[in-house]
């Protein structure tokens, strides 16, 4: 394989963005040290539209679109994304060269006066970006006043500041990435909050007609990760999953069993569908994690999911 002597990473240019763009260029000069790696920051659709929610707007794909521009016109070679934030289908031409390592997958809970959902009394604004976690929110904690939360991590953070939430929940892997672990009062569980279809983790987007920049940036590829996220990515492009629909999909690697549990809900949390699959992995692993996902996604349909999604459309 030849290494190119120069490679341009489109990115968005929000904080967490360049973190993980600065992250891929770190470890690309690691692993070929005479390449020259440099940054193309843009401001997508989604940054810039922030007074209403991604499901009102076209949903997470607004990330994404300016970049992958970017790549056909040339400008760019690789487009680096939070993977929660990447379509099921990506456009043509497109593809997925590798999955880094995941940060810690979990949602966080955020407050200055509070260190726990459970300690929050009725009425309290909760802020969230995320359908998601809205859903599952108001079926547990039917007494809280969720309200939505756009804006960068920082914006977020300030909004908070001001007094305008009593919590918010985000990330866990924001927070870390950008050295804010000590705002963190808590960390919800899967059972509290089911992540997000790829949360935590960072992946590399390119064209598929360069199969050896391909091959370069498969290198930096994570196994688990890919198979976990893999997995999770299956269960929502089966189901067709979008920022719109109320949706967690969470795969768990122990040794070669892969758990996978995932859920649809009613946005108001009135109604949550759940399901959970394993499989024992074997030389195939990729291909079995797909084949889970797909498998828990038709468990959901089989208890109505396709219904409550065909509602949100």
């Amino acid at each position: 394989m030849s290494t190119p002597k120069r490679l341009v990473i489109a990115t968005r240019e929000s904080p967490l963005a360049l973190w993980q763009a600065e992250h891929v260029r770190d470890l690309l000069k690691a692993a070929y040290p005479s390449l020259e790696v440099t940054l193309l920051g843009m401001t997508t659709q989604g940054d810039r539209i922030l007074d209403v929610t991604l499901s009102k707007i076209g949903g997470k794909g607004l990330f994404v679109k300016e970049l992958e521009a970017a790549m056909m016109a040339g400008r760019a070679d690789i487009a680096v994304h939070s993977m929660k934030d990447v379509p099921m289908h990506l456009p043509e031409g497109f593809t997925l060269a590798a999955i880094l390592e995941r940060e810690d997958p979990r949602d966080a809970f955020v407050s200055n006066q509070y260190n726990s959902l459970d300690e929050l009394p009725a009425g309290s604004v909760v802020g969230t970006s995320s359908l998601r976690r809205e859903s599952q929110l108001r079926a547990k904690y039917p007494h809280l006043n969720i309200q939505p939360l756009r804006g960068n991590l920082g914006t977020r953070l300030r909004k908070l500041d001001e007094g305008q939430y009593a919590a918010i929940i985000l990330a866990v892997a924001g927070l870390k990435r950008l050295n804010l672990p000590e705002r963190i009062k808590g960390i919800l569980s899967p059972e509290q909050s089911l992540p997000a279809v790829g949360q935590g983790a960072v992946g590399i987007e390119c064209r598929d007609d360069q199969p050896e920049l391909i091959e370069l940036i498969a290198s930096l590829g994570h196994r688990e990760t890919t198979i976990r996220v893999t997995a999770e990515r299956a269960m929502s492009r089966t189901l067709g999953g979008s920022c719109q629909v109320p949706l967690g999909g969470f795969a768990e690697l122990e040794g070669n069993a892969l758990r996978m549990r995932g859920f649809v809900a009613e946005p108001d949390g009135s109604r949550i569908l759940t399901a959970e699959q394993f499989v024992t992995l074997s030389d195939d692993a990729v291909a079995e994690a797909n084949q889970l996902g797909g498998s828990v996604a038709e468990a959901l349909v089989k208890q109505g999911a396709d219904k409550i999604m065909a509602s949100l459309a």
